[in-house]
């Protein structure tokens, strides 16, 4: 760090930053707790081949302490900086690196607002834009997104926001998306965020005078209403099954099964008595002796008298 400019050097970059394109520096806590990232906004943004990079987004150890001594006389730390850097800072690393970039740059350092936390108590929010997972913060004027791609959204720049779940998605019911449309520009969403998350951010949103259309509340209230209604279908339609009139139908079967039952019987009489007379006459023709014949006179005399018997007791039964 110079008086002027800062240096960034890399195997394969090297980049001079005048304090002058410094726009914007945001320390913004990771949800990890054991990091903190620090975000810095500069215009005109740095160029890599035909790439631009509007943001800086460095990382440090929650917890790592470190010892520096500027190489600043008291004179200079005095007159020219009016007491906004140290002599000497003994604190984590990235306090220190907020210390000197807001006392060399004269920038005002930006923080996560205080009226949003997740359902966690932490300030970043999980989600991805695209494939690209990272966290989004709600700062006081916007929403910040790191760590790549890194996305800066005013909220004056907001036309509207949208709760919105994905259809057909294994994780539909556990997450939602967020739909900003930008009054000028295209929009952007957030995705796979916690259900558990939704209430908190609608009520941040309105508190900064965002208009929100929450669709995901409004499609559970219908596919439970939607749910009432067959739950309360199904339950009529077993009642209705469960009391309906049959009527006669049972009387209508019994007396069927008595007159099958009394056909049944008569039939296989007349049969079994038209196949004994049969048999009497074949053995006419066989040429049996004059004793056999009478015996068979005989009982055909007694067939025809109990032919003559039971249809007067199928009468009887008919009655």
């Amino acid at each position: 760090m110079y008086e002027a400019s800062f240096r960034l050097r890399g195997k394969t970059y090297d980049y001079k930053i005048q304090y002058d394109a410094i726009k914007k520096f945001m320390v913004l806590p990771k949800p990890d707790e054991l990091h903190f990232m620090l975000c810095i906004g500069l215009d005109p943004p740095l160029r890599q081949g035909q790439t631009r990079y509007p943001f800086v987004v460095m990382q440090a150890k929650k917890d790592e302490e470190v010892t520096i001594d500027l190489n600043l006389t008291d004179e200079e730390l005095s007159q020219k900086y009016n007491g906004k850097l140290d002599a000497h800072y003994e604190q984590p690393l990235h306090q220190v690196i907020t210390y000197i970039f807001k006392g060399l740059a004269n920038k005002k350092i930006t923080s996560p607002a205080k009226d949003f936390m997740t359902h966690r108590q932490q300030y970043g929010i999980k989600c991805s834009i695209k494939a690209a997972e990272g966290f989004l913060y709600c700062l006081e004027k916007a929403f910040m997104f790191v760590p790549k791609p890194a996305t800066y959204i005013s909220y004056d720049q907001t036309a509207s926001i949208t709760f919105s779940r994905v259809s057909g998605a294994v994780s539909a019911l556990s997450t939602f998306d967020i739909q900003v449309v930008m009054k000028t520009g295209p929009s952007h969403q957030f995705s796979n965020i916690n259900r558990e998350d939704l209430k908190a951010l609608e009520d941040f949103f309105k508190l900064k005078g965002l208009r929100v259309k929450n669709e995901v509340d409004e499609e559970a209230n219908l596919l439970a209403a939607a749910l009432r209604e067959e739950a309360m279908d199904d339950s009529e339609e077993e009642v209705v099954g469960a009391g309906a009139d049959r009527g006669s139908a049972d009387e209508d079967e019994e007396s069927v099964d008595e007159d099958f039952k009394a056909e049944s019987e008569s039939d296989v009489a007349e049969e079994y008595d038209s196949a004994h007379e049969s048999d009497g006459s074949g053995s006419d023709e066989s040429g049996v002796d004059d004793e056999d014949e009478d015996e068979d006179e005989d009982m055909a005399d007694d067939d025809d008298e109990e032919e003559e018997e039971k249809p007067k007791s199928k009468k009887q039964k008919t009655k």
